[in-house]
Order: C-alpha cells, then structure tokens, then sequence
C-alpha cells in the first residue's frame, strides 16, 4: 500500500529544469540580441555604405518593435493561451534572422530587427502568465527563485552578448549577428514543445483583430516613434515633434477610454495605483542605470583614456553584483527593502559621481560600478516581485509587457541624457551632468518607495 508521505515524495516540483529551462531561454534573447547588434553596426555600416545615424535606426528599430509588441503579446496570451504566443514568438524571431542574413538592401536589415524585436518580445509576458498559472495550479505561492531567475538570466546574457557578438562578426562578418537568431530560435522551439504544458482550448472570441486593437497599438507605436525623435536631439528640440507626441498620446487616452478591449488599459491603470508606480519606478530607476552603464563607459574611454576592452572590465562586477544581488533577493520575494536601498544606492552613486574626475583611481572607479550593480540587480527584480502580487493571473501577462515596455523608455530617455551631457566627447564636465540626473533620479524612486504604503515589505 503507497502511504501518503510516499504519494507526496512522488510529485514533481511545480518548478522543475524542464519547466523553467525553455521559458528562461526566451525571455534573453530580447537582452542578447540587444547587445549582439551593438558588436555589428560599424560592419554593417561599411557592408552598406551607410553611416553611424543610418544604422542607429536598427537599434531603434527594436526599440519600438518591442516596446509596442511586448503587452500586445500578453493580450495575445490572454486570448490565444501562453504556450502558443511563447512559440509564435520565437517563429517569428527564426524569420526575422533569416531575413537578416539574406538582406539585399539595409532597408531589409530594418525589417529583419523589427521582427527580432517583435518575435523576442513574446518571451517575457509568456513566460509570467505560464509561471502564474503554474503558481497558482500547484499552490506555491510567488515563485521568488524562478522569477529572480528571469532577471539573473536577462542580465547575465546581456553581458554575454557583447563578447559573443564580436566573436561571431569577427569570424562571419556582420550578418552573423542575424543569423544566430535561427539556431536559438528553432532550439527554443524544441524545448518549448517538448516541456511546457499545451494551453488549453480557446474559446474566447472575437479573433485577433478584437485581441490587438488595431488603432490602440498605432496610437501608442506614433507616441514612441514621436518621443524617440524628439528625444533624438534634446540639445535642439523640434516643437512640432513635440506636438505630434501629445497629440498621439492624447489620442491614445481617448481612444482606449472608448476601446471595448483596449491595447492600453487607461482605466486600469488609473483604478491600479499601486502598478503604475512600479512602472514608474522600473522606468526612472532604469533611466538612471543606463545612464551610467552606457554613459560611464564613454567616459572611461574618452577622458580617462582606457581601452574598450578595459571599460568593459571595470563595468564587469556591474553585472556580477546585479546578478548575485537578484538571485539573493528573490528567494525570499523580497521588495520593499531592495527598492529602498536600490534607491539609495542610486543617489549615493550619483552623488560620488560628481566628484569623478580623469584623475580618480581605478579602485574608485570599479567600486562605483559595484554600487550601480546593486541598484541594477535590486529594481529589477523587486518591481519584478511587486508586479506579480499587483496583478491577477489574467492580467499577468499584459501587466508583464508594460513592464518591459516601461524599461525600454528608461532606456530611452537615458540615450537623450547622455546627448545632453556628451555633445561630443564625454568629458568630466558632461560626467558631472548626467550625475546630478542621476541623482534626480534617484529621489525620484526613492519618493516612490517611501510614500507608497500600498509597496509590500515581500510577496506572497
């Protein structure tokens, strides 16, 4: 006779390698594919004949392609089943390499990034509504380990991409950077398949036309695009540009107040306070780190005279400590406590900053990295925490694309301050520029952590 302890032993965890494994391989390769481009855009820019502000444009080519399809991949989820947008995205991403590789013309390398962008897009909000679901089918509670697994995987592939990328060009040339996305596209697949529990049958209706909200999403891509550009020259500020930006915002609110299924949900937002100030926080605190993890490094090159390869030694433990700092928070599902000291660590990095010089140590300089690397790790992950205990297991997958889509517009107004601060080379002065934002910045977050009374001290 099986007891009842035995019957017990015999279950497998809810949360076991096969399980985890495919969902932490799709949720990096928006962040590897990021960094593997950065390795690529001067050969493509020779292979082309076309310039540095030319070839900018694949860059921003992903930025929009993800920002717009990260939430209408989780409304895609929410209508289709994860499981499906999950494997729909990484077909679309083994596309997007092989157009990539074939490009005739750059005008087709911009087509290529815009479906990487998009087919990555769908691993992140796929992978938090199948966690959920999981979480919730089992009973186990905020899977603390597997989502600070999430945030360690994105960032250690990040900082694996920069060398790998300039292996893979330096040995295939520039279209290597497109084509590694067809084998990680179609290995993805395979695990996808061969591990991750089918969704159930859809009954929902309407089709995909009721799911997107056509309307919504070209509303909120025209709001990014305008920013982006406007943001593209903060020295010289273009109003029309500024006009184009409010009036598609304002279209935007007004059309999704109206939507019966809107791409942005205006009312929930308002209605859910408590998670759109964990957008607000992710996209300042992430404005703040990017501004000294791109910034930083054209300082170290540019006035304190080292080498690329040796800027990005000194960045090195800025990833090392976020990852270690992710992994040790998110055991325990802990947020309030890592967003304050995150917080901190912001405006106490900006602080020491701006008595950065040329002639400041190296030591000074690595401990530095280090202290961003704690902001770094700690936001992530606990606005991660928080926005799992913020929403319900239907809205998961939404709430997890605007999450992502909050970070990219941290990464875009950080590319506009390092404009402002560095209108040509990265000097001390410009240094001290993008400190004092940083330091805004940070009491800007840690405002939003104190005064929220709503922030749990952990999940649940």
């Amino acid at each position: 006779m099986t007891t009842g302890a035995n019957r017990r032993t015999t279950v497998p965890h809810p949360f076991g390698a096969r399980f985890v494994t495919p969902l932490l391989w799709g949720t990096s390769l928006n962040p590897i594919n990021s960094s593997i481009l950065a390795t690529s855009l001067v050969a493509v820019g020779s292979a082309f004949g076309v310039g540095a502000g030319e070839t900018a444009t694949l860059v921003a080519a992903v930025y929009v392609a993800s920002a717009v399809a990260q939430p209408a991949m989780g409304r895609l989820g929410l209508q289709f089943g994860p499981r499906r947008v999950f494997v729909g995205g990484l077909v679309v991403l083994t596309i997007g390499g092989f157009v990539g590789l074939v490009a005739p013309t750059f005008a087709w390398l911009v087509v290529s990034r815009a479906l990487i962008g998009v087919g990555t897009a769908a691993g992140y909000p796929s992978a938090m509504a199948l966690i959920r679901r999981r979480a919730d089918e089992s009973g186990t509670g905020i899977p603390g380990g597997v989502l600070g697994g999430i945030s360690i995987a994105g960032q250690a592939t990040a900082a694996l991409g920069l060398p790998l990328g300039g292996v893979l060009v330096g040995i295939w040339g520039w279209p290597a950077a497109f084509a590694v996305n067809i084998p990680l596209g179609l290995i993805g697949m395979a695990m996808a398949f061969a591990w991750l529990p089918k969704d159930a049958p859809t009954t929902r209706q309407g089709g995909l036309w009721r799911a997107l909200d056509p309307i919504g999403m070209l509303l909120f891509a025209a709001s990014v695009v305008a920013l982006i550009a406007v943001l593209s020259d903060v020295r010289h500020i273009s109003w029309r540009l500024v006009a184009v930006f409010l009036v598609a915002v304002a279209g935007l609110v007004v059309w999704e107040l109206r939507a019966r299924i809107p791409f942005i949900d205006v009312r929930m937002l308002r209605a859910n306070g408590a998670l759109t100030r964990t957008y607000v926080r992710q996209s300042v605190a992430l404005a703040a780190a990017y501004t000294v993890l791109y910034g930083y490094v054209q300082w170290l090159e540019d006035s304190h005279g080292y080498s690329a390869s040796v800027s990005g030694l000194i960045m090195l433990p800025m990833s090392v400590v976020a990852a270690f700092g992710a992994a040790i928070i998110s055991r325990r599902a802990l947020i309030r406590g890592p967003l304050l000291i995150s917080a901190v660590a912001i405006v106490g990095g900006g602080v020491a900053l701006l008595f950065v010089t040329s002639t400041t140590p190296l030591v000074a300089l690595v401990a530095l990295s280090l202290l961003f690397g704690v902001a770094l790790g700690f936001t992530s992950t606990s606005n991660q925490a928080a926005l799992y205990t913020q929403t319900t297991a239907e809205e998961i997958g939404v709430a997890s694309g605007l999450a992502r889509t909050a970070s990219y517009l941290g990464a875009i107004f950080a590319s506009a301050l390092i404009a402002l601060a560095y209108p040509g080379r990265a000097t001390d002065a410009g240094l001290h520029v993008s400190a004092i934002a940083v330091i805004a910045a940070g009491v800007v977050v840690l405002a939003l952590v104190v005064l929220d009374r709503r922030l749990p001290w952990r999940g649940h």
